[in-house]
């Protein structure tokens, strides 16, 4: 019992279980990938030990940060005059939750292993206007509840009714958190319309599991929440509640409990057990799954099908017309024929000329060869399970530290290819690598900081945080890009296969196809195309709140990025050179990279799509980060692009003779 109507819940809730309905038979063709891929996420997740509880023994519920996809601005639950313990504690966090806003604290509420309450009192506030117009307006704006239960977050509910396509069976999905309250209307009996109602009265249901051969005790193996809004009356002088008892529980029939004006409200609650049959090790698989998965799984299927043929025939032209043109760069007896047919032989004598702004150029393939390795590394532990969500915040955490680790390859990647690029201003690249792209991406935080601490949420990274970024910063990433430029520098120069000429040679005139931003704009469609179905769920778990655990196909679209990156900057280089114009360097780089003009163009349509953010700090802070993501995106896919090119084009003028 206490499951709700999904008829209760968000539009997107509805429509996501209409679509599992709907495409459930034609999806079961991919059951056999499925086996292959879902069960890496039920394996024991590393990083935290079970807790065995023996009857009666107390349990800590925990309440988090108050968090709604209308505004993404969190705020601690005590901001809202709710029953307070005797002394509010609040539980050590690491980098990754503070950065995300995560306000761990404890609660009043009393939980005993295996001992159920019913219809517990657990204060009695009363509120003045100002305080009931502050429930009022977080409940508007969709404001949902976290709490924690042996780090399990609690979730609420969704029955998904039975469809006339699909056969009659129950189907639970689970949303993160629940419910502040909720808003009347005329469809919801005893309701006025337009007035917000809070839920007081929350039915906590946890399930243990028991094995007594493996362990003592019990272990909890899930967190549910049942709000109810109830309008309690007390039950005289003899004490309790005359709308409430152990032997009359709430119902959602009872009168709700309206927020306007001063009033009293009774916050209550009940605790039942039940026994489950999921070990302790699987207690993660409701929320990893709540999402719709076969659709998502369907998906990107599909997707990387589509990129992997075309990625199979741009390499098959490219390899064939390759191996034509060797033929006749090679036949002595040709020689005259290839100078009228063909041109990239042409430039051969200044193919390897250094760019126009070089130091911009090696900078940013430095940054783009520290994300590239920070992107790597993190993926591999997260595929292996390390990165789980039982760790609130690892994930964030992970990234910011081995981006400021792998300060090496970025200082080695940039100071090589500057002296490469004969490049004599190496203080400038040093101090360029180490502060450019982090700078800029620290302004940019800055900035929607400050707005954030303006509407005093508790997503305001605090002025230690701060501080420790920039320690991190200036104290760890800044000297190991020191050390790797010290290594590139120190590193030989590589042989050119051909020479440079003295003398520049004059770029025909290109036709409007082959001119430089045209061919860029074109480039990053396919690079954006491998990735964009990922995309969605990746956007869908930042700003709607839910969880995303699908990293192994994750490391797969990440391969089959770097493989179009690679392909779609080859084939455009070559028919640049081709067309006799030899300023490639930039233009690799750019090609692939142009892609994150793409996603960010696509965030845009996601925001006004999917979203419903109205408030412009909200507003800013979701194109301010999608901004940053776009960032990082480019230099990532431009570095992969820019280093594909550059093999490329060794390889080529390598293979050929040159007098």
């Amino acid at each position: 019992g206490g499951a709700r109507s999904i008829e209760d819940f968000s539009p997107s809730t509805r429509s996501l279980a209409q679509r599992r309905g709907l495409l459930r038979m034609l999806l079961r063709t991919s059951s056999a990938l499925l086996l292959l891929v879902v069960p890496t996420a039920a394996f024991y997740l590393p990083g935290v030990a079970p807790i065995d509880y023996r009857d009666g023994e107390s349990i800590d519920l925990k309440v988090n940060k108050l968090t709604s996809t209308k505004t993404h601005l969190p705020y601690e639950w005590y901001d809202l005059p709710f029953c307070r313990p005797a002394e509010v504690v609040y539980k050590g966090e690491n980098l990754g939750e503070v950065m995300r806003g995560d306000r761990i604290q404890n609660s009043p509420y009393t939980i005993k292993m295996n001992v159920e309450v019913s219809c517990q009192l657990l204060c009695k506030q009363s509120y003045d206007a100002e305080q009931a117009a502050l429930f009022a307006t977080k409940i508007g704006e969709d404001y949902r509840v976290n709490w924690i239960v042996d780090n399990l977050p609690a979730a609420t509910r969704v029955v998904e009714p039975a469809l006339g396509s699909s056969p009659s069976r129950i189907i639970t999905i689970y949303e993160r958190g629940f419910p502040l309250g909720f808003r009347g209307a005329e469809s919801i009996p005893g309701t006025s319309a337009g007035v917000n109602y809070v839920y007081n009265h929350h039915r906590i249901v946890l399930k243990y599991h028991t094995e007594p051969d493996a362990f003592e005790g019990a272990r909890i193996v899930g967190s549910e929440v049942e709000p109810f809004s109830v309008q309690h009356e007390p039950a005289g002088a003899g004490g309790g509640l005359s709308t409430c008892s152990g032997a009359r529980p709430v119902t959602h029939s009872a009168p709700p409990q309206p927020v306007s004006g001063p009033q009293t409200v009774y916050w209550t609650y009940d605790v039942r057990w039940e026994y489950s049959e999921v070990k302790w090790a699987s207690r993660w698989d409701v929320y990893l799954y709540a999402t719709d998965e076969q659709i998502h799984w369907f998906s990107i299927v599909n997707s990387l099908m589509i990129v992997l043929f075309l990625s199979g025939m741009v390499a098959m032209i490219l390899m064939r017309t390759l191996h034509r043109d060797f033929n006749r760069y090679n036949a002595i007896e040709a020689a005259e024929e290839v100078e009228e047919e063909t041109g990239w032989k042409l430039v051969h004598g200044d193919v390897f000329r250094p760019p126009q702004n070089p130091m911009m150029l090696s900078v940013l393939v430095g940054t783009g060869a520290q994300t590239f390795c920070m992107t790597v590394i993190t993926m591999v532990f997260a595929v292996l399970g390390f990165l789980s969500p039982a760790n609130r915040g690892g994930l964030g955490t992970a990234m910011l530290l081995l981006f400021v680790f792998m300060g090496v390859p970025a200082g080695y990647a940039s100071a090589f290819l500057h002296k490469t690029l004969k490049g004599v201003d190496w203080r400038t690249n040093i101090l360029l690598t180490s502060t450019f792209f982090p700078g800029v991406v620290f302004l940019i935080f800055f900035v929607l900081n400050c707005f954030v601490w303006g509407e005093k949420s508790s997503g305001a990274v605090p002025f230690g945080t701060m501080f420790a970024l920039l320690v991190l910063w200036f104290g760890i990433s800044m000297p190991l890009v020191f050390a790797g430029s010290y290594l590139g520098y120190r590193r030989k120069n590589v042989d050119l296969p051909v020479r440079v000429n003295q003398i520049p040679r004059q770029v025909p005139e290109q036709v409007w196809y082959m001119r430089p931003a045209f061919s860029i704009v074109v480039g990053g469609v396919l690079p954006f195309g491998a990735v964009f179905i990922e995309l969605f769920f990746i956007l869908s778990s930042i700003w709607l709140h839910q969880f995303y655990y699908v990293f192994g196909f994750l490391l797969l679209v990440f391969l089959i990025l770097i493989i179009t990156c690679a392909e779609i900057t080859m084939v455009m280089c070559y028919f640049q050179l081709c067309a006799e114009d030899y300023h490639w360097w930039w233009r690799a780089f750019l090609t692939s990279g142009s892609s994150a003009g793409y996603m960010f163009a696509y965030s845009a349509f996601y925001f006004y799509t999917k979203l419903e953010i109205t408030k412009l700090t909200s507003c800013l802070l979701y194109f301010g980060y999608m901004f940053i993501a776009a960032l990082v995106f480019f230099v990532l896919t431009g570095t992969i692009g820019f280093y594909a090119c550059y093999w490329f084009v060794w390889r080529i003028f390598s293979a050929i003779k040159v007098d």
